[in-house]
């Protein structure tokens, strides 16, 4: 089993400020850290200008005693690079390291991530930092991660970024005719004869506003571009902390799907997944759990940890509603469930100033331990003694994938078609919804990542089949998995150039149709269809198509398209591809996702009622089964084997009935 780190339980804590306090508060938090059995803190993450009050002077005589109080303490510490805001000195002195927004608008020094991540200076000062700290602190034998930046996010449209756009684009393209080729600059008049006649597209060039451009192969680039931008400022660090300490891992926060940077791609860079949870006031169990997927299918499998998450309440969302009693704790079980192998938080202590200053945190402003949260944080953290390293470096079982794809997603919704409502991310959810529903493990995997473990593999809106896509999927049918894709897919290739000859394109021979309109239904209009005898609704996108070897399973029940198929199945090899034409409701994916896994013979973790989620993750001889009630009332299962209940200590007989309750959590490990 592979850990993340070295350590004999999961890892908790989370982001500690002790620069914003005094030294007797200090040692006041020692304390109340010990009493909520608290092991990690991650440090330094916003130090910047107390570290670097010059261009030529350093002081790290704050973050010295620091460091000696925690591991005074017998604190283990993530140690972050301080460089996700720069000082005020350096803005005034290099103002060319002040973004500019997407209207062309140069900021001033003020809030976070607010360096062109393309700035010779920024690059120069966030290295050489990121060097003098891992030089200073290199002997700690307590740290066991380095923390780069912090939420890398944003993006800028400067004079400096265009500059070097042009040297990415010369890198990728070559010839200044691949490059027209790749865009189509035929249209519009927009052949270039030289490098530096590209300019970046925002709302001085290309665009009409944020998700709308004239030239989305352009903005495409940018996208690809400006990820690899900042990946590049991440990498830098990375090699300036390896240097010094070559053992100790290096991640960087991640945070859920987010759209501007391809996590996929910076993955490949990371010693280990983090991110941070802030999940949305109406956010679904089956919703978290799939921001979890997708942290663990980053490494393949691999844990990760929950780097962040609130004690109790966000200060940013439109209404800030607290962690109901015993929420922190089954959100914090439900990322371990998912993979994770720490569970962190944002904040130690609350700040008293600025725009976090009423964002939860294990010490309140009250600054004591006789508080709802804290106690709750305490007992967790009692309870993560009591299950020690029985977990860590164990792993999901997946026969079933989605895939998921940042080039795909920004193609999309940059399209300028079909429908500006369709949302990629919506759709992906719209399948794992259903699988969730019946417990089935499920990766979030990229269109690189190998097939041939997974019987089941979706797709949702493939709408950029890139080189090399089609031939992995053609293979996995063929040999015998069930491919399940849908509307909008086959269109592009991955410089967004249709690809003729009809669609799905590529993908066409595997599914067996034809596609030849495509009808964008305004939002309320649906249209409907029967599939084994019950009736769907069918909106937002309707393909019209023809059957080449497919059988339809289902057909449009209205609309001049009435008849034409909607579901189709094709025979493919010794496999089977679906073709789901339109979107529907909740209640036919699950009913579609159990007819594809019944046929794969694929099942769910443990068969449970509904609110009640049960995953598994396994050792090389144990099982761990996880049982999370999202419900308000109690739930019960059926063992289906014997297990050792680790948080309860109890046992637990195959055939016996199990209750969990509300908001409550049973672990059980196999015997």
């Amino acid at each position: 089993m592979e850990r993340i780190w070295k350590n004999n339980k999961m890892s908790y804590g989370g982001d500690y400020n002790p620069e914003q306090w005094d030294e007797a508060t200090w040692a006041e938090d020692m304390r109340l850290f010990k009493l909520a059995h608290i092991d990690t803190v991650t440090l330094n993450v916003f130090s910047w200008a107390t570290l670097q009050p010059s261009e030529d002077e350093y002081d790290f005589s704050k973050l010295d005693k620091i460091m000696e109080m925690v591991k005074a303490n017998g604190l283990k510490v993530v140690l972050a690079t301080s460089t996700a805001a720069h000082p005020a000195w350096m803005a005034k002195r290099y103002p060319e390291i002040l973004r500019t927004e997407f209207n062309g608008m140069r900021r001033k020094f003020g809030g976070r991530h607010n360096s062109c991540p393309n700035s010779p200076v920024y690059r120069k000062y966030s290295v050489r930092l990121a060097d003098k700290l891992a030089e200073r602190y290199k002997n700690y034998d307590n740290i066991i991660a380095w923390h780069i930046s912090n939420e890398y996010s944003g993006e800028c449209y400067c004079d400096l970024c265009e500059k070097a756009f042009q040297g990415w684009l010369k890198d990728k393209y070559k010839t200044i005719d691949e490059l027209n080729r790749a865009w189509d600059t035929s249209f519009w008049s927009h052949t270039f004869y030289d490098w530096d006649e590209v300019v970046l597209p925002n709302m001085l060039s290309e665009h009409f506003g944020y998700e709308y451009t004239m030239f989305q192969g352009i903005t495409i680039d940018y996208r690809r571009f400006s990820s690899d931008s900042m990946l590049e400022c991440y990498k830098l660090e990375y090699d300036a902390v390896k240097k010094h300490t070559p053992d100790i891992p290096v991640t960087t926060n991640l945070m859920e799907f987010y759209k501007l940077l391809d996590y996929q791609k910076w993955a490949k860079y990371m010693d280990f997944v983090s991110w941070d949870s802030y999940p949305d006031t109406k956010a679904t169990p089956a919703a978290m759990a799939l921001n979890h997927e997708l942290m663990r299918g980053l490494k393949q499998g691999k844990p990760f940890v929950l780097m962040e998450q609130t004690p109790s309440v966000t200060n940013w969302q439109p209404y800030n509603a607290l962690k109901r009693p015993g929420v922190m704790r089954l959100w914090s079980y439900q990322a371990v469930a998912h993979g994770a192998d720490a569970v962190m938080f944002f904040q130690m202590r609350r700040s008293i100033g600025a725009c976090e200053k009423y964002h939860g945190a294990v010490i309140d402003h009250a600054g004591h331990e006789n508080t709802r949260v804290f106690r709750e944080l305490a007992a967790l953290g009692a309870e993560l003694d009591k299950i020690g390293d029985k977990t860590l470096g164990t792993r999901e079982k997946a026969e079933c994938a989605i895939v998921f794809d940042w080039d795909n997603w920004w193609g999309i919704e940059y399209s300028a078609g079909p429908s500006r409502i369709m949302r990629y991310r919506d759709e992906v959810q719209n399948y794992y919804n259903a699988f969730h529903e019946y417990n089935i493990p499920v990766d979030i995997i990229s269109v690189e990542d190998d097939l041939s473990q997974y019987k089941i593999v979706c797709t949702p809106i493939l709408y950029m089949v890139k080189s090399g896509v089609d031939e992995r999927l053609r293979q996995f049918v063929k040999n015998g998995g069930t491919l399940v894709t849908t509307f909008v897919s086959g269109y592009v290739d991955e410089h967004d150039l249709v690809t003729v000859g009809g669609y799905p394109g590529k993908l066409r021979d595997i599914l067996g149709i034809w596609v030849e309109e495509c009808d964008a239904l305004p939002e309320g209009k649906k249209n409907s269809f029967v599939w084994e005898d019950i009736k769907y609704d069918a909106d937002l996108i309707c393909d019209l198509l023809h059957t080449e070897g497919a059988e339809a399973l289902a057909v449009y029940e209205e609309d001049f398209y009435k008849g034409m198929p909607v579901i189709t199945r094709n025979s493919f090899g010794q496999g089977k591809a679906y073709y789901v034409a339109t979107r529907s409701t909740a209640e036919f994916y699950k009913r579609f996702v159990e007819l594809v896994c019944e046929e794969q013979d694929v099942k769910g973790v443990l068969e449970t009622p509904e609110g009640l989620e049960a995953t598994a993750r396994y050792s090389e001889d144990k099982k761990y089964l996880f049982l999370l009630n999202h419900a308000e009332d109690t739930k019960s299962f059926i063992a289906d084997a014997n297990y050792y209940d680790i948080l309860k200590e109890v046992s637990v007989k195959a055939g016996e009935e199990v209750e969990v309750a509300a908001k409550d959590v049973r672990i059980l490990e196999s015997v």
